[in-house]
């Protein structure tokens, strides 16, 4: 059963937030919509918004000033939550970088984790979700997110691109399994065996491709960012965009950090630059 939270006005639309039983999770999970102004019976483009650490379903919407523009551009907005809440699995709140909060946009093999640490799966049945109760065209869904929201929406897109159209980033864990975030997180949710951790590295995901989005992708970094030499690697993905002939634009702003200030000022850039492909 979906359940309205809540829901305001906004730029000629509104916004809306939801909760409901997950069933890949096991758990209640809470996401939340943005929907233009539109025509009755008209099916509107759609984006996928993945948040980073210690995010919500709430963050993005409350700090990007995305809606204004999306509302320009005809474009739903989605952002789900960033991990279970209330599995109360021992240890799952002992840090910021793992557990809630942190759920990585991936399925957990690992015990005590793996019934129901599982956001892959979880985005996916959200998907289908939104399909069956808002006005999205399944034929046009795109994909983006911040820091472990970027790993996720590069690697989701790269692991499904037959449902997700077009993919960018803000400063992703581009290269989880070099990174200490990445190899905390692949350790504890899937185990030490590191031949599974490819399958959830952007970098190595695309270096074994060959032009999965032919229109290219979108990543903004901030130079300014404290956790960009030692966490993002932007770099590696390149070097594998290269290897993969992978249209990338890799846009680094002097000056600019890690958190929602950067985002709420190039939002607008990714907006319209998904639209541009979406609405083509």
């Amino acid at each position: 059963m979906l359940e309205l939270l809540s829901e305001h006005a906004c730029f000629g639309g509104v916004q809306r937030f939801f909760r409901h039983e997950s069933a890949a999770i096991g758990l209640p999970m809470r996401f939340s919509v943005f929907i233009p102004p539109h025509a009755d019976g008209q099916r509107l483009p759609a984006l996928f918004y993945l948040a980073g650490l210690t995010c919500t379903e709430e963050t993005f919407m409350t700090k990007a000033g995305a809606q204004r523009y999306a509302a320009e551009e005809g474009i739903i907005l989605i952002a789900p939550d960033t991990s279970p809440r209330g599995a109360n699995v021992p240890g799952e709140t002992e840090a910021w970088d793992f557990g809630v909060g942190a759920g990585f946009y991936l399925d957990a093999t690992q015990e005590p984790w793996a019934r129901h640490y599982r956001m892959e799966s979880y985005l996916h049945e959200l998907r289908a979700l939104v399909l069956e109760q808002s006005p999205v065209d399944g034929n046009r869904i795109g994909i983006f997110g911040h820091s472990m929201g970027g790993h996720g929406a590069l690697t989701l897109a790269l692991r499904r691109p037959d449902l997700f159209r077009t993919v960018s980033a803000f400063a992703p864990i581009a290269a989880p399994m070099r990174c200490p975030w990445g190899k905390k997180a692949f350790t504890g949710y899937l185990g030490t065996d590191e031949s599974t951790w490819a399958e959830h590295d952007a970098s190595a995901l695309m270096a074994r491709s060959r032009t999965p989005f032919p229109g290219g992708i979108l990543v903004d970094q901030g130079l300014a960012d404290k956790f960009l030499a030692e966490q993002l690697y932007p770099e590696a993905f390149e070097a594998a965009c290269a290897q993969a002939q992978q249209p990338l634009t890799l846009r680094r702003h002097e000056g600019y950090d890690h958190g929602y200030y950067f985002i709420a000022t190039f939002v607008a850039d990714h907006l319209r630059w998904h639209a541009g492909q979406l609405k083509a």
